[in-house]
Protein backbone atom coordinates (compact mmCIF):
# COMPACT_ATOMS: atom_id res chain seq x y z
CA UNK A 1 0.00 0.00 0.00
CA UNK A 2 1.32 3.23 -0.80
CA UNK A 3 2.34 5.90 1.89
CA UNK A 4 -0.35 8.27 2.55
CA UNK A 5 -1.10 9.10 6.11
CA UNK A 6 0.84 12.04 8.39
CA UNK A 7 0.87 11.47 12.05
CA UNK A 8 1.01 14.55 14.21
CA UNK A 9 2.18 14.68 17.99
CA UNK A 10 1.64 17.72 20.43
CA UNK A 11 3.31 17.48 23.80
CA UNK A 12 2.20 19.53 26.35
CA UNK A 13 2.54 19.86 30.00
CA UNK A 14 -0.69 18.23 30.53
CA UNK A 15 -1.83 16.62 27.65
CA UNK A 16 -0.04 14.98 24.64
CA UNK A 17 -2.77 14.90 21.22
CA UNK A 18 -1.99 12.93 18.75
CA UNK A 19 -3.56 12.66 14.86
CA UNK A 20 -3.24 11.11 11.83
CA UNK A 21 -3.89 13.07 9.05
CA UNK A 22 -3.97 13.40 4.49
CA UNK A 23 -0.93 14.88 3.15
CA UNK A 24 -3.45 17.54 2.22
CA UNK A 25 -3.94 18.33 6.20
CA UNK A 26 -8.00 16.82 6.20
CA UNK A 27 -7.63 15.37 10.18
CA UNK A 28 -9.11 11.86 10.19
CA UNK A 29 -8.71 10.47 13.56
CA UNK A 30 -7.05 11.97 16.68
CA UNK A 31 -7.30 11.33 20.63
CA UNK A 32 -5.21 12.49 23.56
CA UNK A 33 -3.18 10.65 26.65
CA UNK A 34 -2.32 12.39 30.02
CA UNK A 35 1.50 13.53 30.02
CA UNK A 36 3.30 11.82 32.86
CA UNK A 37 5.93 13.70 33.72
CA UNK A 38 6.89 11.68 36.68
CA UNK A 39 10.63 10.21 37.45
CA UNK A 40 12.45 13.40 35.31
CA UNK A 41 9.39 12.76 32.44
CA UNK A 42 11.21 9.85 31.66
CA UNK A 43 8.13 7.59 30.87
CA UNK A 44 6.43 10.13 28.31
CA UNK A 45 8.39 8.96 25.23
CA UNK A 46 7.66 5.26 26.11
CA UNK A 47 4.01 6.52 26.68
CA UNK A 48 3.71 8.05 23.00
CA UNK A 49 5.17 4.84 21.56
CA UNK A 50 2.74 2.62 23.22
CA UNK A 51 -0.19 5.07 22.45
CA UNK A 52 1.39 5.24 18.64
CA UNK A 53 1.25 1.20 18.21
CA UNK A 54 -2.19 0.93 19.96
CA UNK A 55 -3.84 2.67 17.32
CA UNK A 56 -1.90 1.85 14.49
CA UNK A 57 -3.35 -1.89 15.33
CA UNK A 58 -7.08 -0.49 16.41
CA UNK A 59 -7.17 1.05 13.18
CA UNK A 60 -5.70 -2.02 11.57
CA UNK A 61 -3.00 -0.20 9.81
CA UNK A 62 0.76 -0.17 9.40
CA UNK A 63 3.89 1.68 9.38
CA UNK A 64 4.57 1.33 5.73
CA UNK A 65 1.05 3.27 5.19
CA UNK A 66 2.59 6.55 7.07
CA UNK A 67 5.14 9.01 5.35
CA UNK A 68 5.88 10.56 8.81
CA UNK A 69 5.51 11.37 11.99
CA UNK A 70 5.83 15.07 13.03
CA UNK A 71 6.06 16.45 16.62
CA UNK A 72 6.26 19.75 18.29
CA UNK A 73 7.78 19.85 21.99
CA UNK A 74 8.48 23.05 24.40
CA UNK A 75 11.74 23.38 25.01
CA UNK A 76 15.30 23.91 23.08
CA UNK A 77 15.13 21.72 19.98
CA UNK A 78 18.14 20.34 17.40
CA UNK A 79 16.04 19.55 14.93
CA UNK A 80 18.64 17.65 13.33
CA UNK A 81 19.71 14.85 16.07
CA UNK A 82 15.74 15.53 16.80
CA UNK A 83 16.69 16.23 20.57
CA UNK A 84 14.83 17.99 23.59
CA UNK A 85 16.64 19.87 26.72
CA UNK A 86 15.40 22.27 29.15
CA UNK A 87 11.50 21.54 28.80
CA UNK A 88 10.71 22.49 32.52
CA UNK A 89 7.43 21.93 32.46
CA UNK A 90 7.89 17.98 31.66
CA UNK A 91 10.52 17.64 33.93
CA UNK A 92 12.98 17.27 30.75
CA UNK A 93 16.42 18.48 32.25
CA UNK A 94 18.77 16.37 30.27
CA UNK A 95 18.90 15.57 27.11
CA UNK A 96 16.09 13.80 25.40
CA UNK A 97 16.82 11.14 22.34
CA UNK A 98 12.94 11.53 20.72
CA UNK A 99 13.89 10.76 17.79
CA UNK A 100 16.18 8.40 17.72
CA UNK A 101 13.83 6.26 20.38
CA UNK A 102 10.78 6.65 18.45
CA UNK A 103 11.98 5.76 14.94
CA UNK A 104 14.02 2.57 15.91
CA UNK A 105 10.74 1.80 18.03
CA UNK A 106 8.09 2.65 15.58
CA UNK A 107 10.09 2.23 12.10
CA UNK A 108 8.44 5.75 10.68
CA UNK A 109 10.66 9.26 9.51
CA UNK A 110 10.14 11.66 12.64
CA UNK A 111 10.85 15.26 12.43
CA UNK A 112 10.35 17.82 15.57
CA UNK A 113 10.32 21.37 15.94
CA UNK A 114 9.31 23.73 18.88
CA UNK A 115 5.54 23.77 19.88
CA UNK A 116 5.37 27.51 18.85
CA UNK A 117 6.53 27.02 15.45
CA UNK A 118 4.21 24.00 14.84
CA UNK A 119 1.28 25.79 15.91
CA UNK A 120 2.40 28.75 13.34
CA UNK A 121 3.44 26.45 10.73
CA UNK A 122 -0.65 24.58 11.59
CA UNK A 123 -2.43 28.15 11.15
CA UNK A 124 -0.54 29.02 8.28
CA UNK A 125 -1.28 25.84 6.43
CA UNK A 126 -5.02 24.63 7.06
CA UNK A 127 -6.39 27.84 9.50
CA UNK A 128 -6.34 31.77 8.95
CA UNK A 129 -3.00 31.94 7.27
CA UNK A 130 -4.44 29.94 4.18
CA UNK A 131 -1.42 28.90 2.57
CA UNK A 132 0.46 31.97 2.54
CA UNK A 133 4.41 32.00 2.38
CA UNK A 134 4.13 34.76 4.69
CA UNK A 135 2.43 34.31 7.97
CA UNK A 136 3.71 35.29 11.55
CA UNK A 137 1.22 34.04 14.50
CA UNK A 138 1.30 34.92 18.45
CA UNK A 139 0.15 32.70 20.69
CA UNK A 140 -1.29 34.70 23.68
CA UNK A 141 -1.63 31.63 26.46
CA UNK A 142 0.09 31.84 30.10
CA UNK A 143 2.72 33.44 28.14
CA UNK A 144 3.11 34.77 24.71
CA UNK A 145 4.77 32.77 21.99
CA UNK A 146 5.12 32.56 18.22
CA UNK A 147 6.68 31.51 15.14
CA UNK A 148 7.52 33.47 11.83
CA UNK A 149 6.66 31.51 7.78
CA UNK A 150 8.78 34.19 5.60
CA UNK A 151 8.81 33.51 1.78
CA UNK A 152 7.42 29.68 2.63
CA UNK A 153 10.15 28.47 5.37
CA UNK A 154 9.78 28.86 8.85
CA UNK A 155 12.64 31.56 10.49
CA UNK A 156 14.57 29.67 13.39
CA UNK A 157 17.31 31.95 13.42
CA UNK A 158 21.10 31.53 14.59
CA UNK A 159 19.90 29.18 18.37
CA UNK A 160 16.38 28.68 17.47
CA UNK A 161 15.33 32.22 18.94
CA UNK A 162 13.39 33.24 16.02
CA UNK A 163 9.52 33.73 16.41
CA UNK A 164 10.24 34.45 20.17
CA UNK A 165 7.50 37.45 19.74
CA UNK A 166 6.82 37.60 23.51
CA UNK A 167 9.73 39.26 24.31
CA UNK A 168 9.50 41.96 21.90
CA UNK A 169 10.19 44.83 24.40
CA UNK A 170 6.97 46.83 24.17
CA UNK A 171 7.99 49.17 27.80
CA UNK A 172 11.43 49.50 28.23
CA UNK A 173 10.45 50.70 31.87
CA UNK A 174 7.91 48.46 32.18
CA UNK A 175 7.62 44.93 34.51
CA UNK A 176 10.74 42.23 34.96
CA UNK A 177 10.37 39.43 33.05
CA UNK A 178 11.59 36.01 33.40
CA UNK A 179 13.36 35.99 30.78
CA UNK A 180 15.91 39.25 32.96
CA UNK A 181 14.59 41.99 30.24
CA UNK A 182 11.82 44.42 31.21
CA UNK A 183 9.01 45.23 29.58
CA UNK A 184 8.55 42.46 27.26
CA UNK A 185 5.51 41.80 25.75
CA UNK A 186 4.60 38.78 27.53
CA UNK A 187 4.47 40.68 30.68
CA UNK A 188 1.56 42.40 29.19
CA UNK A 189 -0.20 40.78 26.78
CA UNK A 190 -0.34 36.84 28.68
CA UNK A 191 -3.18 35.74 30.76
CA UNK A 192 -1.10 36.65 33.65
CA UNK A 193 -0.33 39.88 32.05
CA UNK A 194 -3.60 41.02 31.27
CA UNK A 195 -4.21 40.97 35.24
CA UNK A 196 -0.74 42.41 36.44
CA UNK A 197 -1.68 45.64 33.91
CA UNK A 198 -4.95 45.87 36.18
CA UNK A 199 -3.30 45.56 39.26
CA UNK A 200 -1.29 48.23 38.10
CA UNK A 201 -3.75 50.29 37.00
CA UNK A 202 -6.15 49.68 40.08
CA UNK A 203 -3.56 51.74 41.88
CA UNK A 204 -4.61 55.19 40.55
CA UNK A 205 -8.43 54.80 39.59
CA UNK A 206 -10.80 56.05 41.89
CA UNK A 207 -14.44 54.98 39.36
CA UNK A 208 -16.76 52.46 39.54
CA UNK A 209 -16.05 48.88 38.71
CA UNK A 210 -16.78 45.59 39.17
CA UNK A 211 -13.12 44.69 38.69
CA UNK A 212 -11.41 47.28 40.27
CA UNK A 213 -13.44 46.19 43.56
CA UNK A 214 -12.94 42.82 42.90
CA UNK A 215 -9.20 43.58 42.50
CA UNK A 216 -9.22 45.36 45.72
CA UNK A 217 -11.11 42.92 47.91
CA UNK A 218 -7.93 40.28 46.98
CA UNK A 219 -10.07 38.29 45.23
CA UNK A 220 -8.58 36.29 42.17
CA UNK A 221 -9.52 38.01 38.83
CA UNK A 222 -8.68 36.73 35.35
CA UNK A 223 -8.28 37.72 32.10
CA UNK A 224 -11.60 36.57 30.91
CA UNK A 225 -12.84 38.13 33.87
CA UNK A 226 -11.64 41.31 32.78
CA UNK A 227 -12.19 41.04 29.22
CA UNK A 228 -15.87 40.05 29.84
CA UNK A 229 -16.10 43.25 31.96
CA UNK A 230 -14.68 45.46 29.07
CA UNK A 231 -17.60 43.70 26.69
CA UNK A 232 -20.28 45.23 29.21
CA UNK A 233 -18.51 49.12 29.38
CA UNK A 234 -16.99 48.18 33.17
CA UNK A 235 -15.07 51.84 32.68
CA UNK A 236 -12.01 50.58 34.12
CA UNK A 237 -11.81 46.92 32.73
CA UNK A 238 -12.00 49.41 28.96
CA UNK A 239 -9.04 50.85 30.30
CA UNK A 240 -7.53 48.13 31.22
CA UNK A 241 -8.20 46.54 27.58
CA UNK A 242 -7.31 49.80 25.69
CA UNK A 243 -4.10 49.37 27.21
CA UNK A 244 -2.96 45.38 26.54
CA UNK A 245 -4.07 46.18 22.95
CA UNK A 246 -2.32 48.96 22.95
CA UNK A 247 1.19 46.74 23.82
CA UNK A 248 -0.08 43.97 20.82
CA UNK A 249 -1.07 47.12 18.47
CA UNK A 250 3.07 48.39 19.08
CA UNK A 251 4.40 44.60 19.12
CA UNK A 252 2.48 43.39 15.64
CA UNK A 253 3.25 46.93 13.87
CA UNK A 254 6.60 46.71 14.56
CA UNK A 255 6.46 42.85 13.42
CA UNK A 256 4.56 44.45 10.30
CA UNK A 257 6.88 47.15 9.81
CA UNK A 258 10.11 44.56 9.85
CA UNK A 259 8.24 41.48 7.93
CA UNK A 260 5.20 42.57 5.85
CA UNK A 261 3.66 39.06 6.21
CA UNK A 262 0.20 38.97 4.34
CA UNK A 263 -0.88 37.75 7.79
CA UNK A 264 -0.50 38.18 10.94
CA UNK A 265 -2.67 35.33 12.96
CA UNK A 266 -3.27 35.61 17.01
CA UNK A 267 -4.13 32.66 18.74
CA UNK A 268 -4.30 31.14 22.50
CA UNK A 269 -6.17 31.55 25.55
CA UNK A 270 -6.77 35.67 25.88
CA UNK A 271 -7.71 35.04 21.76
CA UNK A 272 -10.91 34.21 22.93
CA UNK A 273 -11.70 37.52 23.13
CA UNK A 274 -12.35 37.76 19.46
CA UNK A 275 -13.08 40.47 17.38
CA UNK A 276 -13.74 42.75 20.57
CA UNK A 277 -9.72 42.19 21.36
CA UNK A 278 -9.18 42.52 17.66
CA UNK A 279 -10.97 45.42 16.57
CA UNK A 280 -8.97 47.29 19.41
CA UNK A 281 -5.27 45.96 18.49
CA UNK A 282 -5.96 46.98 14.62
CA UNK A 283 -6.49 50.44 15.86
CA UNK A 284 -2.86 50.54 16.86
CA UNK A 285 -1.46 48.41 14.76
CA UNK A 286 -2.88 51.39 11.98
CA UNK A 287 -1.05 53.91 14.33
CA UNK A 288 2.44 52.10 14.08
CA UNK A 289 2.61 50.97 10.99
CA UNK A 290 3.82 52.60 7.42
CA UNK A 291 0.67 52.55 4.50
CA UNK A 292 1.77 50.08 2.02
CA UNK A 293 2.37 47.25 5.72
CA UNK A 294 -0.81 48.92 6.80
CA UNK A 295 -2.24 48.24 3.31
CA UNK A 296 -0.74 44.59 2.88
CA UNK A 297 -0.65 42.78 6.65
CA UNK A 298 -3.75 42.01 8.06
CA UNK A 299 -4.74 40.58 11.69
CA UNK A 300 -6.19 37.36 11.72
CA UNK A 301 -8.11 35.82 14.98
CA UNK A 302 -7.04 32.03 14.81
CA UNK A 303 -9.34 29.44 13.61
CA UNK A 304 -7.74 26.00 14.00
CA UNK A 305 -7.80 26.08 17.81
CA UNK A 306 -6.05 23.16 19.93
CA UNK A 307 -5.75 21.27 16.69
CA UNK A 308 -3.08 23.92 15.87
CA UNK A 309 -0.44 21.65 16.94
CA UNK A 310 -1.44 18.28 15.76
CA UNK A 311 -2.00 20.00 11.86
CA UNK A 312 1.58 21.75 12.03
CA UNK A 313 3.65 19.13 13.69
CA UNK A 314 2.19 16.79 10.73
CA UNK A 315 2.87 18.75 8.14
CA UNK A 316 6.41 18.45 9.24
CA UNK A 317 6.49 14.77 7.89
CA UNK A 318 6.04 16.50 4.64
CA UNK A 319 9.64 16.33 3.87
CA UNK A 320 9.33 12.62 4.22
CA UNK A 321 7.49 12.38 0.74
CA UNK A 322 9.75 10.64 -1.66
CA UNK A 323 10.65 12.77 -4.56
Amino acid sequence: MAKEKLLGIDLGGTTVKFGILTPEGEVQQKWSIETNILDNGSHIVEEIIASIKHRIDLYDMSPEDFIGIGMGSPGVIDRKLGTVIGAYNLNWETLQPVKETIEKAIGIPFAIDNDANVAALGERWQGAGENSPDVTFITLGTGVGGGIIAEGKLLHGAVGAAGEIGHITVDPEGFMCTCGKRGCLETVASATGVVRVARQLAEEYAGPSTIKALLDDGQDVSSKDIFDAAKEDDPFALMVVEKVCYYLGLATGNIGNMLNPTDIVIGGGVSAAGEFLLEKVQNYFNEFTFPQVRNSTHLKLARLGNDAGIIGAASLALQFIEK
